[in-house]
């Protein structure tokens, strides 16, 4: 497997929207287990394909992606997943994103969803999640339609973050030269 590059903003492919998968295939399984094991190695639970600059429908994540004890990790690999329900109670998290380093913010997501994919066979599945596993399926189907966890945030808040994050990157800049 292959750590892969990640796109951070404000980099144009996180923005774009992304298109669905026509076929699930060796060279498709072989990018996804890529994916996750960026995903991992970056400390992440949650993967789009934009984030390593690819404009398909996949994400990869895993709920518990422990390092200590490998057998705790649940990876799930989701090809063109779509939300096909919501729960009128949503939740406040506090989310950050590989694409947007040592930042976090709180973000209203919907406390359970359904999500309707495709799975590392080619299987159709389903799955009702909630809590956790739901903000990171909300967070991560976000990424395929270009929409980042900061777009949920007031002007200001978002504003507040994007300079944190430039000065994040200055810092981290100095201390590289």
């Amino acid at each position: 497997m292959a750590i892969l590059k990640l796109y951070e903003y404000p980099d144009e492919v996180l923005r774009q929207k992304c298109e669905r998968v026509s076929k699930i295939d060796d060279e498709l399984r072989k990018f996804l287990d890529n994916m996750l094991e960026t995903m991992y190695a970056d400390k992440g639970c949650g993967l789009a394909a934009p984030q390593v600059g690819v404009t398909k429908r996949i994400i990869v994540l895993d709920p518990n992606p422990s390092d200590e004890d490998l057998s705790l990790r649940r990876p799930m690999y989701l090809v063109n997943p779509e939300i096909v329900w919501r729960s009128d109670e949503t939740v406040l998290f506090n989310e950050g994103c590989l694409s947007l380093p040592n930042q976090r913010a709180d973000v209203e997501r919907y406390k359970c969803v359904r999500v309707h994919y495709t799975d590392y066979n080619g299987k159709e599945q389903e799955i009702l999640a909630d809590d956790l596993l739901a903000i990171i399926l909300q967070h991560e189907i976000d990424h395929l339609d270009g929409v980042l966890y900061i777009d949920h945030l007031s002007r200001l808040k978002r504003s507040r973050l994007l300079k944190k994050l430039e000065k994040f990157r200055e810092e981290k800049a100095q201390g590289n030269s």
